[in-house]
């Protein structure tokens, strides 16, 4: 089995906590692991975040939440160490935020 370190995902925020966008979708046959987590907010007020691991793209159910409502401040970045194991079934990385100002990179492993 091959392991790939790489840089997973990187996108911007959706401007409504109830959008989601995906950050990563894990490849068939193959297994992710996200190791950190980035959210930067580049804005000047601070902004709420949601992270989830999900079966589909679309909005998660309240149990494939990892974070839900956490605060990013003004001008700041969360980091996030994870471990976190994406599959065949459970695929994607999803995130939302209430401001398009914060971003969201994953860091991670893929094991093919």
């Amino acid at each position: 089995m091959a392991e790939t370190l790489k840089v997973l995902g990187q996108v911007s925020g959706t401007a409504a906590a109830s959008t989601y966008t995906v950050v990563y979708a894990c490849p068939t046959a193959t297994t992710a692991v996200v190791s950190t987590m980035a959210i930067c907010n580049t804005a000047s007020t601070s902004a709420t975040y949601r992270l989830a691991i999900s079966s589909a793209s679309a909005a998660p159910t309240a149990s494939e939440f990892l974070v839900y409502g956490a605060t990013v401040g003004a001008n700041d970045t969360v980091f996030l160490t994870l471990g976190a194991t994406l599959t065949a079934t459970q695929k994607y990385l999803n995130a939302s935020s209430s401001a398009s100002t914060v971003s969201f990179s994953a860091f991670g492993v893929e094991v093919a």
